[in-house]
């Protein structure tokens, strides 16, 4: 079974490696990678046009901030752009709602930047309902010249949590593994590819990266020891700790909602099962008791469940069982191969991967108070389902033309985003937790 579960080739490398230590470099060493390129390939029922103008002064930003800007709401898939590069307006002006009606927007953004006599940067912006003719207000952030990027993204997240209720995830984190011939490479990156650093690097396989509730660390499993232990690493400093290397594998590390533990498969007592573990690699507890391979735990919102992956029925299923063990109910039914669960923040959403009857692996949605299923994606290869933290978007693995890229999809399948990279091979995305506020 481990040999086809997700991430379905990683794990035939973690049982099978032999590999010795070495070749690993910590630390941040990024920017380092291709940037992403985003590709809108659905179109959603309904878009939302705006206009966005090119900020006053812009042009003395090391940043495009309104191209940022569009192009995150373009991603959503619930904008439309309408052409504002003929506009002269700042967040100071008092638009002719009337006009931009004529020009088909119903909601219109205008901003400025300026350079502080402490090199710092005044990024300012404004929103109007075109439709209603209403002053939506606006938002000033001042940062230094590296955090302009996050500033726009902080817009864009602003503009969509007015415009659509919802929260934006624009100014938040991913996560996912590179590899390059030999090389592979523990990426973070914000949440539209850009703005990459490298965590880890190693000519050893890096499987499972799992972020932490505050973001500030991930967990994933190395092979730079000769086997596969459970290492958790400061994003920034580097710092890191092994919180698994028992007798056997050691693998598919997932955090509890407060942080404090890591629910972690083990074969130290012989089959892989399900243990505890706390973030410092104390108090080691053994959670499942049966016969058959456990493994992918995945906690609820509130920490109360674990959802795994089990093949005590016969075939890989997804169980549901009480956060300190217990007995275990089966929750999917639909299909003979059911792997890599994950929970949506707001806890009405469960995706995974599941294997349809033609023998494709593809991204599925539960709605887990009907257990209603649907298969998100028409590919074959998908892999590694992670929720946005809004719980409005999902990321995930798949192959292409050959090669291993990166996707989003939006929850009813409708708008998919490509986010590939020229030379590398990508795999196992996993979304991180919103992002902490900038300073206003």
């Amino acid at each position: 079974m481990h040999a086809s579960l997700p991430r379905r080739a990683a794990l035939g490398r973690l049982l099978g490696s032999t590999a010795l230590l070495g070749g690993a470099s910590l630390g941040l060493t990024g920017p380092a990678l291709a940037q992403f390129r985003v590709e809108i390939a659905g179109v959603g029922a309904t878009q939302i046009p705006i206009a966005i103008g090119r900020f006053r002064d812009e042009a003395r930003s090391p940043q495009p901030l309104s191209a940022i800007i569009k192009a995150d709401l373009e991603r959503s898939g619930l904008f439309r752009s309408i052409d504002a590069t003929a506009s002269a307006l700042d967040d100071t002006s008092r638009p002719a709602m009337g006009e931009w009606r004529s020009k088909g927007a119903d909601a219109l953004v205008a901003g400025s930047v300026t350079v502080l006599a402490d090199g710092r940067h005044d990024v300012r912006y404004h929103l109007w309902d075109v439709v209603k003719g209403q002053d939506l207000g606006g938002l000033s952030l001042v940062v230094p010249a590296a955090d302009l990027r996050q500033a726009a993204h902080r817009i864009a997240d602003d503009i969509y949590e007015k415009l659509t209720g919802d929260k934006g995830v624009f100014s938040t984190r991913i996560a996912y593994v590179s590899k390059v011939g030999s090389r592979h490479t523990l990426v973070v990156a914000d949440a539209d590819g850009e703005g990459t650093q490298a965590p880890l690097t190693s000519v050893q396989p890096i499987i499972s990266p799992a972020w932490s509730p505050d973001g500030r660390q991930l967990a994933y499993v190395s092979f730079e020891g000769g086997k596969a232990v459970v290492v958790t690493q400061d994003v920034m400093s580097g710092r890191r700790r092994v919180v698994a290397s028992y007798k056997g594998t050691n693998s598919a590390p997932a955090w509890s909602p407060d942080g404090r533990q890591l629910a972690v498969t083990l074969s130290r007592d012989g089959g892989s099962q399900l243990y505890v573990v706390g973030a410092d690699g104390e108090g080691l507890r053994r959670l499942t008791q049966s016969g058959a391979i456990d493994t992918e735990a995945c906690w609820t919102p509130d920490g109360s469940q674990l959802y795994f992956v089990s093949d005590r029925g016969g075939s890989p299923q997804i169980y549901r069982m009480p956060a300190g063990g217990g007995n275990a109910q089966r929750v999917t039914f639909s299909g003979s191969y059911n792997i890599s669960p994950a929970l949506s923040p707001d806890g009405r959403w469960m995706t995974y991967i599941g294997q349809t009857d033609g023998g494709a692996f593809r991204v599925h949605l539960m709605e887990l108070a009907s257990g209603t299923v649907k298969a998100l994606t028409d590919t074959r290869d998908d892999e590694s389902p992670s929720f946005a933290p809004n719980s409005k978007m999902i990321i995930y693995a798949t192959r292409s033309g050959g090669r291993d890229v990166l996707m989003t999809t939006t929850l009813d399948g409708r708008i998919k985003a490509r986010l590939t990279t020229p030379q590398a091979d990508v795999r196992e995305p996993v979304w991180g937790p919103a992002a902490p506020p900038l300073k206003r």
